[in-house]
């Protein structure tokens, strides 16, 4: 099943998730209909909220392309196997500064400069319920960044500078009159 993706003025979006007690075939056929509907949707991560769905719940699929640094084939996050499914993530140490460009498919359209941790380590359970623990660095910190924030209830909206929120107060308003 394929979901339709909240946009921006659906109090859903707001709403704090709860956590998964345990990682059942209903949150693996969960999963697998965000990974769908994010694939589907040309995202790089979809947070369960996005969905309408209130469990603590993201996925993110960073391709090869996109997570290397310089140009040359070397990826970011080598040791980080994608898709990558969050269950109940927890971010246990952030260090560093980057400043980059930040869509959401629960903002079509937008983009802006966000100001986020460099390297991020998170705890989560994986699909056979085990903790587990990543270290990522660059665009996949970002991501998880992002996505952690949807489960909190934070959106891209509320990571924006004034002038930012002035540059595009006019999508923002569109968004809010047509939202799903």
């Amino acid at each position: 099943m394929e979901y339709e993706v909240l946009t921006y003025g659906n109090k859903l979006l707001r709403r704090k998730a709860s956590p998964v007690e345990e990682v059942t075939d209903d949150i693996r056929a969960l999963v697998q209909d965000m990974l769908k509907t994010m694939y589907d949707s040309d995202g790089l991560g979809l947070a369960a909220a996005q969905v309408g769905r209130p469990e603590a719940i993201c996925v993110i699929d960073i391709p090869p392309m996109r997570d290397e640094e310089t140009g040359a084939p070397k990826r970011e996050n080598p040791d980080v196997r994608m898709p990558l499914v969050l269950v109940n993530p927890r971010i246990i140490e952030r260090d560093g500064e980057q400043v980059g460009s930040e869509g959401c498919l629960s903002f079509p359209g937008i983009f802006v400069s966000v100001k986020r941790a460099e390297t991020v380590t998170v705890s989560f359970l994986d699909m056979e319920n085990e903790s587990r623990t990543v270290r990522a660095r660059g665009l996949l910190a970002r991501a998880i960044l992002h996505e952690l924030d949807h489960l909190h209830g934070v959106l891209l909206v509320d990571r924006m500078s004034p002038v930012q929120k002035v540059a595009v107060a006019g999508k923002l308003k569109r968004l809010r009159k047509q939202r799903k």
